[in-house]
Parts: C-alpha cells; sequence; structure tokens
C-alpha cells in the first residue's frame, strides 16, 4: 500500500509540473510556429523568355523537410507552355569551397491538374555566412533545354515537431531521417510522418560540368521500420511513455507513416530504432522503461526532441 501511494503521489506531482507549464508552451507554438498551410513563391528565376517560380509552404525554405512546386510560364503572355521535364538540385558551397546536397527529388513530377511540377528538398543545413545554398534548375520546351541557378536563403527550422537528423549506420552508409507531420501536435494520438533517405555514393568521377547530378544524388529507402518508443525525458515526468504508439512503416507516398501519442504538452523525445529490410540494426538503442522521477531519462542514440 505504501508504494502504491509513493507512486500515485509522484504521478500527481509530475502532472501538476506539466499543466503549471502548460500556458507557457501553448504559447510559445502559438506565437513563433504556426501551422504552414499554403504554398508561396520562394524565388522567381527568368531565363530563356521564361520565368520559374519556386514555391514551399509560408514560402520559405527551412532546414529540414519541405515539400516544393515549380511553376514555369512564358515571360512575356504568362501562358504555361508545354513543358517535357524539370530537374531540381540543390548545392551548399562551404567557405572552404567544399559542396555538398541533401535529400532532394531530382526529377519533379507533373501535376497535370494543377499544371506545375512537384517534389521536395531536404536541407541538412540552414544559410550562413560560411554556408551558400544554390538552386540549379533544368527544364526542357521543344526539345530545348534551359539551365538557371539561383541562390536562395534557408532558415533555422523553429517548430521543434519538424525537426530532422542525420547520421552513419552499421553498414557506413549516409541517412536522413526527416519529421513531415505534424506540424502542430494534439494531445492524443498523432499520425506521425517522417521521410528516411540514403546518400547515394558517386560510382564514377564528376564530369567536367557543374553541377553533375550523380555526385549528388540520393534516393528514400525502401521497406525499412522506424520503431517508436517515445518519452518525456524531463527528471520532473519521471522517463514516462504513452500506449497505442505504432512504428513507421513505409506507404505508397514513399514516406514512412506511424503513431504517436501524446498524453500530454511538454518535452518528448522520440526514441527511434532503425531496422533494414532484414531487421538489422541500422542505427539506435533501446531505452530504459522504468519510471525515474527526478531522473532525466536516457535517449536512444538515434533520437528527435519535440516541444509542444
Amino acid at each position: 500500500m505504501n508504494r502504491f501511494l509513493l507512486f500515485f503521489t509522484l504521478m500527481c506531482c509530475a502532472a501538476w509540473s506539466c499543466t503549471k507549464e502548460k500556458t507557457d508552451y501553448e504559447a510559445a507554438i502559438d506565437i513563433v510556429v504556426p501551422e504552414y498551410d499554403d504554398f508561396n513563391e520562394v524565388v522567381r528565376i527568368r531565363n530563356g523568355g521564361y520565368e520559374v517560380s519556386i514555391e514551399a509552404l509560408n514560402g520559405i525554405f527551412y532546414k529540414g523537410y519541405n515539400e516544393i512546386r515549380v511553376k514555369i510560364t512564358s515571360g512575356q503572355t504568362q501562358e504555361i507552355p508545354t513543358i517535357q521535364a524539370v530537374t531540381f538540385l540543390p548545392i551548399l558551397t562551404e567557405d572552404d569551397g567544399n559542396k555538398t546536397s541533401g535529400p532532394h527529388l531530382h526529377d519533379l513530377v507533373y501535376q497535370t491538374k494543377e499544371q506545375y511540377f512537384s517534389g521536395y528538398a531536404v536541407f541538412p543545413d540552414a544559410s550562413h555566412t560560411d554556408r551558400i545554398w544554390e538552386l540549379y534548375i533544368r527544364f526542357t520546351i521543344a526539345n530545348q533545354t534551359y539551365q538557371a541557378k539561383q541562390t536562395v536563403m534557408v532558415q533555422e527550422q523553429p517548430n521543434k515537431n519538424l525537426n530532422m537528423t542525420s547520421f552513419t549506420g552499421s553498414d557506413n552508409e549516409q541517412y536522413f531521417i526527416a519529421l513531415v507531420s505534424p506540424q502542430k501536435p494534439k494531445v492524443g494520438e498523432n499520425e506521425l510522418i517522417a521521410g528516411i533517405y540514403t546518400f547515394n555514393k558517386p560510382t564514377s568521377p564528376p564530369t567536367t560540368a557543374f553541377p553533375d547530378p550523380s555526385q549528388f544524388s540520393y534516393t528514400a529507402v525502401n521497406d525499412y521500420t522506424l520503431l517508436l518508443d517515445p518519452r518525456m525525458p524531463e527528471p520532473s515526468m519521471g522517463n514516462h511513455s504513452s500506449p497505442n504508439n505504432e512504428d513507421l512503416t513505409q506507404q505508397s507516398d514513399g514516406l514512412y507513416h506511424g503513431v504517436v501519442h501524446y498524453t500530454m504538452t511538454g518535452n518528448w523525445a522520440l526514441n527511434f530504432i532503425l531496422l533494414d529490410q532484414n531487421g538489422q540494426t541500422i542505427k539506435g538503442t533501446a531505452v530504459p522503461q522504468d519510471f525515474t522521477p527526478g531522473v532525466e531519462g536516457i535517449r536512444s542514440e538515434l533520437h528527435l526532441d519535440i516541444l509542444f
């Protein structure tokens, strides 16, 4: 009976602590992290008599996952020409001249009804004085190919619910995990969506023409599993988890879908273990499941911190 009373008392204290700070969490989200529902123009490029408009949510590129739309019109008539293909390549140049990229869809997909090309880009780093992002766009009209380049600004992601991470797996491949949804979780069950990508190591030297897409190639990994164990690691929360969570598996859109159940607002750690098609661990460690009031919970070596 005494142990039960102690456990009940600690749980009440934890709940009171979280309730006490709930207003602060909600205020931070409402002011700093609004939901982004509208696509707006990030940049417009003019080339060969055509205008290329690149759009993203909120009209801003953020570190992490970005859905993109590309619209091309005639500069004179604003009519939409018959476009045979559009490619998209983001390049990051550091102050030492080193050039890298991030996961992206190189060959954009035409959406017939909406009349734009769609894709995505995962920016691993935000722009800085010593880190410059440039977009290379190629498009073909009437069998003539045009190429345009434009410097763009990539901002830090203020919404921790859209965090990302990169790491080297046990197979010595470079991986990226970027959260896509939810932007603004609720208390309860939330569909958790993430993109999981790997860098394709070049198999041949670069061509003389820059940029060579084969040197900056990424693909979404197929048929992996992302095991999920969400916990509140703050000492006042005692490392507690929640019921009804579901591991992330790949769906028809190429992204990984699962369910995360947040029982209250506050700081959460999404602890992951990434398994390949054969069930082999690529990255991640199991975390203790003990209730540890007053002691910070241990995170997996593969995790993302969340705040809502």
